[in-house]
């Protein structure tokens, strides 16, 4: 009987700490719902008012040119609520209908509607004047069709997103039983290569995601998202991939797949908008250079299991995990995109990559028992070059 009151004690002795530790927390945050009551309903600022019209900012996502006209699905970024009062096209004043109708809150986003006969193959320029006589020009350089989503264009995209994703990845791996007998010093150039090659996807996976985040709205904040999305995956993949120790083997190769999967959902992305914006020109050359390109990728995947026998699933499952998103980032691009969420998924992707190059390189310095001053060998330097100099040269059959 007196434990159990000593016990009750002592929790009526801790209960008391924390309800006041509660309290003080809750203190600041009801002083400033009261700040932020008091800046609404007094409005000091309206004394610094001097007749100029508000900060208004306007940006075009996504246009849809078809039978009807064209689409614009337009993005406000102002200081207060903007409105759209009229709509030029080449220079001439045209009807519109806006979804939704009415002010576009900041963040917020509304589909324009012109009925304009646009001309195949021809440039035009849209000019968006606001009530406040603010204007925001989008120019189409070439008018083409916007292509409707349906089962064949979506088996199309899925059967190329398989040829430049999933199928190099399957051919890289397809090196493993000849990789197998490879000796210590093939070991240290294929890890260095790897780390060459994911080195070069990171710096490209950054310029590619800084390139969407130029081109999306303001409010996003483009390159501040970019930066502090990779070090958030790269931090949050860190933690995971350090709770049971450092990852060797095939939890490394799974991070490998999942870092160069990330890159290619975002690649996807924005290859899926280029479909859907009718301006994807991926010839059989391009194709043929993004498989290329990739193929190196399967073979950094395979490194790290060289030693191990996995079953052949691991592999198909490795090789779905790395390419697959490949295919959902193009289902993705064509049926809905914005430049902010390639710009988002380009930089999870690097921060992805850049998780994989700081295991991969500890997995070499842990095999050169931890001396750093070992990693600067013939073997290691010559793979870090290979890795460097074939992702740079296969890029270029890639970029147009």
């Amino acid at each position: 009987m007196n434990e159990r009151v000593t016990i009750e004690g002592n929790q009526a002795v801790e209960t008391g700490p924390r309800r006041r530790n509660l309290l003080w927390l809750l203190a600041p945050l009801a002083v400033l719902i009261a700040a932020f009551w008091w800046l609404t309903v007094a409005n000091p600022l309206a004394s610094f008012n001097n007749g100029a019209p508000p900060v208004e900012n306007l940006t075009v996502e996504r246009t849809i040119l078809d039978y009807d006209g064209l689409r614009l699905l337009v993005r406000g970024g102002g200081s207060e609520a903007m409105t759209i009062a009229q709509v030029q096209v080449d220079a001439a004043y045209w009807q519109f209908d806006q979804t939704p109708p009415g002010p576009i809150a900041r963040g917020s986003s509304a589909w324009v509607s012109v009925p304009f006969p646009w001309v195949l193959g021809e440039a035009h320029k849209v000019t968006l004047v606001t009530n406040t006589g603010a204007t925001f020009e989008h120019e189409i350089p070439v008018a083409v069709p916007t292509p409707v989503a349906s089962s064949d264009t979506l088996t199309s995209q899925a059967l190329l997103g398989a040829f430049v994703g999933i199928v190099p990845i399957v051919i890289g791996l397809m090196f493993y039983p000849a990789l197998r007998g490879a000796g210590a010093a093939m070991m240290s150039f294929l890890l260095a290569m790897t780390v060459g090659l994911l080195g070069f996807l990171f710096i490209d996976t950054i310029e590619e995601a800084l390139e969407f985040a130029g081109r999306s709205a303001a409010i996003f904040q483009g390159s501040a998202m970019v930066f502090l999305a990779a070090a958030a995956a790269f931090l949050l993949l860190m933690a995971i991939s350090r709770r049971e120790g450092r990852p060797s083997g095939l939890a490394l190769a799974t991070y490998i797949a999942l870092g160069i999967g990330l890159h290619n959902l975002g690649e996807g992305l924005a290859i899926g908008a280029a479909f859907a914006a009718g301006a994807a020109g991926l010839g059989t050359f391009l194709v043929m250079g993004f498989t290329l390109h990739n193929i190196t990728e399967g073979i950094a995947i395979a490194a790290p299991i060289l030693k191990t026998r996995p079953p052949l699933w691991r592999f198909g499952a490795l090789a779905l995990l790395a390419g697959g998103p490949a295919v959902l980032g193009m289902w993705l691009g064509s049926l809905s995109y914005a430049p902010h969420w390639s710009a988002l998924a380009l930089a999870i992707g690097a921060g992805a990559i850049l998780q994989v190059i700081v295991e991969v390189a500890a997995a070499m310095a842990r095999s050169h028992e931890g001396r750093l001053t070992e990693l600067l060998t013939m073997p290691v330097m010559s793979g870090l070059t290979a890795g460097l100099a074939f992702m740079y040269t296969t890029a270029m059959l890639v970029k147009i």
